[in-house]
């Protein structure tokens, strides 16, 4: 089973490792080829008018949005989340997604950067305990469609009861970045939906 990353912008090298340490082969993606010989893809985090931008330069936009189509699993990370989306707010009006989840994500909904922080999120699925979410200019979630499912939320403070980890099908997404942790929890569930695409 080959995972990869893409690998246009954003914290890669931390979704490469934690994959590793799930004991699946990771590769990063750059270029269309590369992606035709993967079975699942995350889409990490990073700046999301960026790998949108460099999305499109790599020629990867169309060819990624066909193989969502096709069925296979992809999981984003915070801006990865906003590239799975199929509305996004507070985006550049050029901003492109790979639209695959039928969500309306706020682009930096949570602040600036000095307004990044950590909290404890329950995920629905993933036993062990509260997860350990740290949230850098995250997204969340403002609406979704009905074949959507809510795994997590905030759980306390100014922004509790927000929609932070979601999954549609084959496709994940968190706003939090889990492979700034340490804990790969996250990233074992997203493995074994690619698993059970094969």
């Amino acid at each position: 089973m080959n995972i990869g990353v893409l690998a246009l912008q954003g914290d890669v090298r931390e979704h490469l490792s934690a994959l590793a340490e799930s004991d699946v082969l990771a590769r990063p993606v750059r270029r269309p080829e590369e992606l035709a010989g993967v079975d699942g893809l995350v889409i990490p985090g990073g700046e999301s008018t960026a790998i949108s931008n460099l999305a499109v330069s790599f020629g990867l936009l169309d060819p990624i949005r066909k193989r969502i189509a096709d069925g296979m699993p992809v999981y984003g990370s915070c801006a990865g989340m906003i590239m799975l989306a199929g509305t996004v707010l507070d985006g550049r009006p050029d901003q492109e997604s790979f639209q695959g989840i039928d969500m309306t994500v706020r682009r930096n909904a949570f602040g600036r950067q000095v307004d990044s922080f950590e909290a404890p999120v329950e995920i629905e699925d993933i036993e062990g305990g509260p997860f350990h979410a740290v949230f850098i200019r995250a997204p969340w979630v403002e609406e979704t469609g009905r074949d959507v499912r809510v795994l997590g939320r905030v759980a306390e403070g100014d922004a509790a009861g927000r929609i932070v980890a979601v999954r549609q099908g084959n496709l994940l997404a968190t706003a939090f970045h889990p492979e700034l942790t340490g804990d790969l929890r996250v990233h074992r569930y997203f493995v074994e939906m690619v698993r059970q695409a094969l």
